[in-house]
């Protein structure tokens, strides 16, 4: 986070400064003020605004990370006074960076200073002025408040508005899922998981993550979409799991602690013994990782592990920022939600079986990683969109990307929700832009052969797939439909109090 936050308000200064240079003069598209003049539809003043206003909030995550979020990690890796010191001055080293950055963009004549060699060292200069937007799009300025925590939580905002959303990718379904709902509602009690006071049946069957698997997998045999049942299971009960006991109990050290054990549930030898389990999620995770991992060497269950590791302890970011009661801006937000929602155990599993026939660095190009991080954000913000109700009104959540747009510009709900839906829509133009135009030129410049060729082929039809199960699986479901919100008690289960966590 410190040297991410680093990194954006260096680049985001930068494109302040050099907007004319770049734009104007050279014809370059790669800038963050177009960027936001083009999406908002705004005036150049009004995006360079935004910007500023991004680079305040990236700049005040930086202090806090630096001042409460590190000297944390510090003691928790058990650091001596020199390792202290060293991270401290490191620290500072960035913070150099910034103003001596700063100033010369005010200084140097490569961008839009003139007259700036005859200016002193330091002087102040006047910043762009504010001007009222031109339309309902181009949400009003902000005062940029940083980490300030002003939202109110638990308000009543209704039930959630579904705009219109772009998907042009035709929906199929598994042939097995009515045996994958039976087989989930009984391995969930052998689990535990409608045991410990967080779901019960009926929070369960509001799920009906059965039904998202299908969508998910069409092609999928029964065992398959059982297995893929479950791990829907796991982090979606995760996630409810995590804010309802940590989040109430204000227990971060908990949740640190458990994230850890959960992490130990995941051998990467078939001869190493996970712990025994002590909570439901701990039980199906070792469940879920035993049946997944079956045949596979260690190398190929480590990066499984590191995408369970990174959805997990996104869970601890997630809790920490409830607890701080802390609205993310936009650029940390959006990075943490593809943590969150489990992304990169999605994308572990669909590329489990395509062997070495397509080579890891095809994975790791520019297309590609473009590719799968348009469809992700367009399944995050997609699941933002509907399940904004159940979040802001009945669980005072804070991680809601149509909130995040309420707090960083100021505006209400009417007003955020389309600029959530335009980002989601272009998210979606952008993977179909991919497919046409950038993969055939990845699949050249690496020589692929026609069976990668294929492989690569049927990753982008999963993909499609992912993201129409995903669309018709929120539109189906109960859990966020405000009939069922308002008709139960939303939280824990009815009648039984959740189980105190078991911390070995």
């Amino acid at each position: 986070m410190l040297m991410e936050t680093f990194s954006d308000a260096v680049h985001l200064r930068n494109d302040l400064f050099s907007y004319q240079r770049e734009v104007e003069d050279e014809g370059e598209l790669s800038n963050g003020v177009l960027v936001l003049e083009t999406f908002f539809g705004c005036t150049t003043q009004e995006a360079a605004d935004i910007v500023n206003d991004v680079l305040t909030s990236r700049l005040h995550q930086f202090e806090h990370t630096a001042f409460t979020e590190v000297p944390a990690v510090a003691l928790e890796n058990g650091l001596n006074p020199a390792g202290t010191a060293a991270i401290a001055a490191y620290t500072k080293g960035l913070q150099d960076w910034q103003s001596g950055g700063h100033e010369w963009h005010l200084r140097s004549s490569r961008y839009m200073n003139e007259g700036a060699r005859s200016a002193s060292p330091g002087s102040p200069r006047p910043a762009p002025a504010p001007r009222p937007p031109t339309s309902a799009r181009s949400s009003p300025r902000r005062a940029p408040s940083g980490c300030a925590p002003t939202h109110v939580p638990y308000q009543k905002v209704g039930p959630s508005v579904i705009p219109d959303i772009r998907m042009p990718f035709p929906l199929a379904l598994s042939p097995a899922l009515d045996g994958a709902r039976g087989h989930l509602l009984e391995w969930s009690r052998r689990m535990g998981i409608l045991g410990e006071g967080v779901w019960d049946e009926d929070k369960l069957e509001s799920c009906d993550l059965a039904l998202c698997a299908a969508g998910l997998d069409p092609d999928a045999t029964q065992e398959q979409l059982d297995l893929a049942s479950g791990w829907l299971a796991f982090g979606t009960y995760g996630d409810d799991y995590y804010p309802l006991v940590y989040g109430h109990r204000r227990d971060l050290a908990a949740a640190r602690l458990t994230t850890a054990r959960l992490s130990g549930c995941m051998p990467l030898s078939p001869e190493e013994v996970p712990p025994p389990p002590v909570n439901a999620m701990e039980r199906s995770l070792i469940d879920l990782w035993a049946r997944t991992t079956a045949g596979m060497t260690p190398d190929e269950r480590r990066p499984l592990r590191a995408a369970v590791d990174v959805m997990t302890e996104a869970w601890v970011w997630e809790l920490s920022n409830q607890i701080q009661h802390r609205v993310p801006d936009p650029v940390d937000y959006l990075e943490m939600r593809r943590a969150t929602f489990g992304s990169d155990l999605t994308l572990g599993l669909c590329r489990a079986g395509h062997g070495p026939a397509v080579p890891p660095e095809v994975y790791r190009s520019g297309p590609v990683r473009s590719l799968e991080n348009a469809a992700i954000d367009y399944a995050c913000l997609l699941n933002d969109v509907f399940s904004y109700q159940k979040e802001i009104e009945f669980e005072g959540e804070v991680h809601n990307a149509v909130l995040v747009v309420q707090n960083f510009f100021g505006v209400d709900y009417p007003t955020a929700l389309p600029v959530v839906q335009d980002l989601m829509n272009q998210r979606m133009r952008q993977f179909e832009h991919v497919v046409e135009h950038e993969l055939p030129v990845v699949y050249d410049d690496f020589r692929l052969s026609d069976e990668a060729r294929a492989i690569m082929r049927g990753y982008v039809a999963d993909l499609r797939n992912w993201m129409a199960g995903i669309l018709n699986w929120h539109r189906s479901v109960d859990r966020y439909k405000d009939e069922y919100l308002s008709n139960r008690v939303h939280g824990f289960a009815p009648d039984r109090t959740p189980a105190r966590p078991v911390l070995v």
